[in-house]
């Protein structure tokens, strides 16, 4: 086992508008969160098991954001930052009582923030994310990485931005041949060919690779140990030997004739992927500490440099 993988830490904050909150990091902790590239808010369920009777109303009633981090000792970070939808009281059993936190991330900017502004002729596709993201701010949505494609097409002439903002982040995305969706509490728009800066992760049997991913018409499909620094949009490296291709009778059973087969995705020789969506769950004090992810193949970044691994 790498030194990566020693003594597990799970930190739990959950705080009101104005920011003072509970650090309830000190007891037993069951998450399930998902998280996936595509437009609609992330997700976590997260059950706090037997707080006193006065704590536990005091998150039901007052509490509107959480901060879950997890990992381990030396390699620990944010898992996922949102907003408290709901807040339910329950009882395991005789003994064990709990809350259960349903949160999602930025869904209020996703569901609320209007824009309302007017762009110059010339402007770009990342002049209208700022916008979009001005009015997702008051919501607590902050502007992330915006990839560099976004920095073209400019537009010929003016243009009158009125509604929803994510209608206008939708648009930039497809235009410009990227996705766009929150993570952690912001906006984030990656280029479907290209990854975020900075996060190639090697994942292996030393550094939490689990069982045999495995290649299907969806993606490579892969379990880990948690690390906080895979995340949606970013790169990892498999290599191409680790991964169980797939069975093309396994890939078409349970289809009509009539129906569109779909291929597997292409197993890399240089084992580079972008992940699209990833299952976290883990028990602080239990054996549950996992990544169920999937990752597709990519290409060249729109500057024509390939992706490379931090080592």
């Amino acid at each position: 086992m790498s030194d990566l993988q020693y003594k597990r830490t799970c930190n739990l904050i959950v705080s009101d508008a104005a920011g003072s909150g509970l650090d309830l990091s000190n007891l037993t902790i069951n998450f399930a969160i998902k998280k996936t590239d595509g437009q609609s808010p992330n997700t976590a369920s997260i059950k706090v098991y037997n707080l006193s009777d006065e704590t536990a109303k005091q998150i039901q009633k007052e509490f509107t954001r959480v901060v879950l981090q997890a990992g381990y000792e030396s390699n620990h970070g944010i898992v996922f930052d949102g907003n408290v939808k709901a807040v339910t009281l329950g009882r395991e059993n005789v003994v064990d009582s709990y809350i259960d936190i349903q949160a999602a991330d930025g869904d209020e900017g996703y569901n609320f923030s209007v824009v309302n502004a007017t762009l110059s002729a010339g402007a770009t596709q990342r002049d209208q994310i700022k916008e979009t993201a001005k009015a997702m701010k008051q919501f607590g949505v902050a502007e992330g990485h915006v990839d560099s494609a976004t920095d073209t097409p400019p537009l010929p002439r003016g243009k009158v931005m009125y509604g929803n903002a994510r209608k206008y982040n939708r648009q930039s995305a497809q235009s410009t041949g990227c996705s766009w969706s929150i993570q952690n509490g912001r906006v984030q728009v990656v280029a479907l060919k290209g990854v975020l800066p900075n996060t190639a992760v090697q994942l292996n049997s030393r550094s939490g690779l689990v069982g045999t991913p495995e290649q299907t018409s969806d993606g490579i499909k892969f379990r880990c140990l948690i690390n906080p620094a895979i995340v949606v949009g970013g790169a990892i490296q498999i290599n191409e030997r680790d991964i169980q291709a797939a069975k093309l009778d396994d890939n078409a059973s349970g289809q009509p004739d009539s129906a569109e087969k779909k291929e597997p995705v292409e197993i890399t020789a240089d084992g580079f992927y972008r992940v699209v969506s990833l299952d976290i769950a883990g028990n602080s004090r239990g054996n549950d500490w996992y990544i169920d992810g999937v990752c597709v193949p990519l290409g060249d970044t729109p500057d024509g440099k390939k992706v490379t691994g931090n080592g």
